[in-house]
């Protein structure tokens, strides 16, 4: 299933004494954001619903960050319509309401808003408040990709690659993959690796397979660590490396993968790469147990028992 995307954002790194200042200035953009919103300022009444929404410079507050844009989109305006639709798709401030979602998700893309064509690409897909429609889902997905949206550029892939909506075709996948991670999309960068792991319509190619998950990994993206675990402990087009291959597991397993859990449990069981630890071994299991693998119940258990 794919996740919907509000809007763009923006991280912003704050260190030492620079924080003092940052929030001095958010405070004060809210101030003066806060007034233009309250004189009817459509493109301020977004900005402000944004600050409520990502809770910056402010608490948090969905309730209010629909106040807000649903001012500005009342004005027309295109991102506070899709942003509005995501808060009644996410029941974010309001009763979850797919139809509403869809509703203001069209005044959206009317005015050719991308990110709402790709929110709509994805309801079709999902077939939520519609019937499931692959071919809508790819037509929705088409035109905001056309636009440069990175999201819906990785959908067409997963579309062509899975025949869905459309014939498959490993080549378009592959192009449309390559289109969105070079905006550096980790999913995209990691299906890009996938592909080339497994010899999916390319050349089968270990060193390209890493260089791609390691652009994802490197975002923090938990199945591309995970696998990244998985190249380094198989030595896939590298030499085999265990302690490298615990470091990517324990960086996808300390963000819930459940499988690099799983694998930790038993490497640690078994005294793969590290000190075999049955204490260690057992919470991994537990951990990956909790998070819904079986063989982590099943291994937790026989442990416990020992």
């Amino acid at each position: 299933m794919q996740s919907l995307k509000k809007k763009l954002t923006h991280g912003v790194m704050v260190l030492g004494v620079s924080f003092a200042m940052m929030v001095s200035a958010v405070a004060a953009d809210f101030t003066t954001t806060k007034k233009l919103a309250e004189r009817g300022d459509a493109t301020a009444q977004v900005t402000l619903g944004d600050m409520y929404s990502d809770g910056e410079g402010v608490p948090q507050n969905y309730t209010k960050a629909v106040e807000w844009y649903q001012k500005s989109a009342n004005q027309g305006d295109a991102i506070a319509q899709n942003n509005l639709g995501a808060l009644y798709y996410n029941g974010e401030g309001v009763r979850q309401d797919y139809a509403k979602a869809r509703e203001w998700y069209l005044k959206a893309v009317n005015q050719g808003n991308a990110i709402a064509q790709f929110n709509l690409g994805v309801m079709y897909a999902n077939g939520e408040d519609v019937r499931q429609d692959y071919t809508k889902a790819v037509e929705w997905y088409q035109k905001s990709a056309n636009q440069g949206n990175a999201d819906a550029q990785n959908a067409l892939g997963v579309m062509y690659s899975n025949g869905e909506g459309v014939r498959q075709d490993y080549t378009k996948a592959h192009e449309w993959y390559l289109r969105a991670a070079n905006q550096g999309d980790a999913i995209a960068q990691f299906n890009l690796g996938a592909m080339y792991s497994s010899s999916t319509g390319v050349r089968q190619d270990y060193t390209k397979a890493r260089e791609w998950y390691l652009k994802a990994a490197n975002q923090d993206y938990d199945i591309a660590q995970n696998a990244l675990g998985d190249i380094y402990r198989k030595g896939e087009g590298v030499r085999q490396d265990y302690a490298k291959a615990h470091e990517w597991y324990l960086r996808a397993a300390n963000q819930g993968n459940a499988i690099a859990q799983y694998t930790l449990g038993v490497m640690y069981g078994n005294g793969i790469g590290v000190k075999q630890n049955i204490i260690t071994a057992k919470e991994w299991f537990g951990k990956s147990c909790d998070s819904g693998i079986q063989e982590g119940c099943d291994n937790y258990r026989i442990l416990h028992l020992e």
